[in-house]
């Protein structure tokens, strides 16, 4: 990988936009196929080594709010959305401050970073597949978008995405848990990360029961299932037909990574760099790909006649500073892998891909319900990865028909999210509430604190409900002209609210919680109500809920099987521009209940199958005719002239 551009070379054969997982993955595919790729990041390279990584995971640990974007420096260039940008109102209703504008009646409430990696920095690294029902909801089930494609379609390449990541699962339990097909025989990279204490208490509690969302549902069997990780554990010595399995950087001077050994920090960063990150992809990347930092595309250019022939970018030097430069570069094909909400911007600022007037609409996430209890011994928090297994029962059925479906995260990290714990649950007992309208308690000192600090923290758990949001075109990213960021680029301005059928999801999902709790013997502390933290803040049918963002943006360059429905063709190629591709979460039609990073990686390594061949029409020899003989009469010409 070359660290700057040649500065002669402005043409290139791929311009890739973003350096997050799926532009990192774009980059190296292509790249060892001997195409010319310049990537364009709009966030600083500061992670790339291993004084870098370092001095991000020192930056977390002095950090008095352990958000997702805490490693992470700010950025004025290049703002990053964060969790705290949001507040709730003592009344209901919310306020936004930060990058994003939010006009909506509810908040869109995930983060995401714009940093050398992305959000892929501070993903948790959970890969599950979508499920085969998750392809055609509307078909099956009468709510949100069909696919232009399905599992047996995406499967091979699941797999291909599944060996770039290194992803660790059992294949067996995936599909008879599940119900994932997969080719006879077939292994994942790694064996699956083991299980915690936590997922142990519950299996031991739960599997083999059955449970009913309300009086009259069907039974849902219970079964505690391990996830699917991103994440090095064991490498399999059956994978690849018994050739094993090693990690992309596991060798030579620029190697990334150890096996998982539980620093329970995944969700920012992980010391250990056991989890997966686009860094370990671009370790690997070949001569062919440059790497250019700090530097914001602005604009995509085009032709008259609708091709795309490059891009305009804002370089910086200095992240606080107002001076930037304005330069532009050439390349037969651009591929837009920035966030969903980043891809959007770009093709609402550059006026491209507009005929189906779906650039920016049908924005979604997995809202998620979030509940807490304690257990009647201890659980182990605050160790290992923060989910290692889940209840898959609810992923798909019939009563996705009436509401939407969900899937069931057990959280190893007792409160920390509902709640802030540990820290929250000291504040507490030291009667420093963080709602300084509650009632305080008489707060404890010394061994009375102690006593009733272990008495509940070593008690803890949580369950994450994640569910599917289905697409609707109202839920949108736009542009005002009248808000722009340091460099002049608009602010994406966001509209978002939740459809009955979530609103119905994430009421039944609390209804099974307390049918969780209940079975489990478990004391159960959830309470919702509106408030500072409560941003999510809503009611439903007579009840106080809220909901929190997964972190999981898509859907605003939505993929189809027309031109006047969607942006994007089963390739992720825009139908308006035949060289330009919108790659990444936001071509998805619908997200399941699944985590979407992998599904999000698979496309994209399909994708560039297209992007090869497209490559290689456009370079083709051209075969050479000969000129058709003059067959004018001997007699009529004359040497040295025309007939």
């Amino acid at each position: 990988m070359s660290a700057v551009p040649p500065p002669r070379e402005r043409r290139h054969d791929v311009i890739v936009v973003g350096a997050g997982m799926a532009g990192s993955l774009i980059a190296r595919h292509l790249g060892d196929q001997g195409w010319r790729v310049l990537v364009l990041e709009a966030g600083t390279d500061t992670l790339s080594t291993w004084e870098g990584h370092q001095e991000a995971v020192d930056t977390f640990h002095a950090a008095l709010y352990k958000v997702p974007n805490a490693p992470y420096r700010p950025n004025a260039a290049a703002p990053s959305p964060g969790v705290a940008d949001l507040e709730g109102l003592p009344t209901g209703g919310y306020r936004a401050h930060g990058y994003l504008l939010q006009r909506g009646p509810l908040p869109y409430s995930s983060d995401y970073l714009r940093a050398n990696g992305g959000t892929g920095l501070h993903w948790m690294g959970l890969t599950p597949r979508m499920h085969p029902d998750d392809f055609a909801v509307r078909t099956t089930y009468g709510y949100g978008r069909d696919w232009p494609l399905g599992y047996d379609d995406l499967e091979p390449h699941y797999r291909a995405a599944e060996q770039q990541l290194g992803v660790a699962a059992d294949a067996e339990e995936q599909r008879e848990a599940v119900g994932l097909p997969f080719p006879e025989g077939y292994t994942y990279p790694m064996e699956a990360v083991p299980r915690s204490h936590l997922d142990h208490l519950l299996a031991g509690r739960l599997d083999g029961t059955a449970l009913r969302e309300e009086p009259g549902a069907p039974a849902v069997p219970l079964r505690v299932v391990t996830t699917p990780h991103a994440r090095n554990s064991t490498p399999d010595p059956r994978y690849d037909d018994g050739h094993g399995y090693r990690p992309a950087g596991a060798v030579g001077p620029n190697a990334y990574g150890e096996r998982c050994v539980g620093n329970a920090s995944c969700v920012p960063i992980c010391p250990a760099q056991a989890k997966y990150t686009p860094l370990k992809t671009q370790a690997v990347w070949g001569p062919h790909v440059t790497l250019v930092a700090r530097a914001v595309v602005s604009r995509v250019l085009v032709t008259g006649d609708g091709r795309v022939t490059g891009v305009e970018y804002q370089r910086y030097e200095d992240p606080a500073g107002p001076v930037h430069t304005t330069h532009t570069a050439e390349a037969d094909v651009v591929v837009l892998a920035a966030h969903a909400v980043e891809n959007a911007k770009l093709l609402l600022h550059s006026r491209l891909a507009g005929s189906s007037d779906q650039v920016g609409r049908n924005l979604m996430d997995h809202p998620t319900l979030l509940t807490w209890a304690l257990l009647d011994r201890p659980t182990g928090p605050f160790r290992g990865p923060g989910s290692t297994s889940g209840l898959e029962g609810f992923r798909t059925g019939p009563a996705r028909s009436v509401r939407a479906p969900f899937r069931v995260e057990i959280a190893n990290w007792g409160w920390a999210w509902p709640a802030g714990s540990p820290a929250g649950d000291v504040a507490e007992l030291l009667g420093i509430p963080a709602d300084t309208t509650a009632p305080r308690p008489g707060p404890l000192f010394g061994p009375a604190l102690r006593q009733a600090l272990t008495g509940r923290l070593e008690r803890q758990f949580s369950l994450q409900f994640a569910v599917e949001q289905d697409a609707e075109s109202r839920n949108r990213v736009t542009l005002d002209p009248r808000h722009r960021d340091r460099l002049g680029i608009p602010r994406p301005v966001l509209t978002y609210d939740l459809s009955d059928h979530v609103k119905r999801g994430l009421a039944a999902a609390r209804n099974v919680s307390r049918e969780l709790f209940r079975l489990l013997g478990a004391e159960d502390h959830t309470a919702y109500a509106p408030g500072p933290l409560a941003p999510g803040h809503f009611r439903f049918d007579g009840a106080d809920l809220v909901f929190q963002g997964a972190g999981h943006g898509a859907g605003t360059h939505v993929m189809g099987d027309s031109p006047g429905t969607s942006v994007v063709d089963p390739w992720q190629r825009c139908w308006d521009h035949p060289n330009l591709y919108a790659v990444g979460c936001g071509s998805m039609p619908s997200v399941g209940t699944s985590n979407p990073s992998l599904t999000m990686a698979a496309l994209t390594l399909r994708s560039c199958e297209q992007i090869h061949r497209d490559l290689m029409d456009l370079h083709r020899p051209v075969t050479l005719r000969p000129h058709p003989v003059d067959k004018a009469p001997a007699a009529s010409r004359r040497p040295g002239g025309r007939p």
